[in-house]
């Protein structure tokens, strides 16, 4: 099964106010194991950049200003995602600047029902909790230590750990590839011989034994059902 650890980073908070993304990583799962494919790329988003949103993930004007526009990458990104699922953190936010990207450049949105938005998990499955990646990652003690601001590729690695934990935790995945872990069980199984199934029949002294304590049980069911 393969799915798509996704995240963005934006100038803002809205693209219908002239917001845009400037900066997507995403990160392959192959059965819930990350892969070595990660598709990650900087935006130029031909705008001023808001002191609020720098504040946030420290992308200036300036350093985005030599990075490609989203019309030159987005073929590669949606080579990269395929028809895989989506696993964003609050999928909505990411979605909605997604596919306002998408639709300047003439493309198809990418429907909602393809996410699985870890936020809506977390706030499920600890009704009233913090459910912030950041807190999450306390929750299950993920280092996320070198986060000193927000950046699409090392939220992605930090919530694919994440993601993992909320599915059922590390224990659900051995790490091994499909081959490796095929390769696991057969080596745990060992052969036996085989025999045929043997009669031990009781002596005298246990039988007598055994009428003994029969007589010793007053009103016995089956007694009854042979009557």
């Amino acid at each position: 099964m393969r799915e798509v650890v996704l995240d963005t980073e934006t100038t803002g908070l809205d693209p219908f106010d002239g917001h845009r993304i400037v900066e997507i990583a995403c990160m392959e799962l192959m059965n819930h194991v990350p892969t070595e494919r990660v598709f990650h790329t900087y935006l130029n988003p031909e705008r001023s950049m808001p002191d609020a949103a720098f504040n946030v993930h420290g992308l200036s004007e300036k350093f985005l200003k030599d990075h490609p526009l989203f019309k030159e990458v987005y073929i590669d990104f949606l080579d990269f995602i395929g028809d895989a699922p989506l696993i964003i953190h609050n999928a909505s936010f990411d979605l909605k600047f997604l596919n306002a990207e998408l639709g300047s450049v003439g493309e198809k949105p990418i429907s909602k029902d393809r996410a699985v938005d870890t936020l809506m998990i977390a706030r499920k499955k600890f009704p009233g909790g913090q459910a912030s990646l950041d807190a999450l990652c306390r929750r299950f003690s993920i280092d996320n230590s070198n986060r000193s601001l927000h950046g699409a590729l090392i939220d992605t690695e930090l919530l694919a750990k994440v993601y993992l934990e909320l599915i059922g935790g590390a224990q659900a995945v051995f790490g091994f590839s499909d081959k490796e872990q095929s390769e696991h069980v057969a080596m745990a199984q060992i052969d036996r011989v085989f025999r045929e199934a043997r009669e031990f029949t009781a002596s005298p002294q246990e039988a007598a034994a055994h009428d003994d304590l029969l007589n010793v049980i007053k009103n016995p069911l089956w007694k009854k059902f042979n009557a």
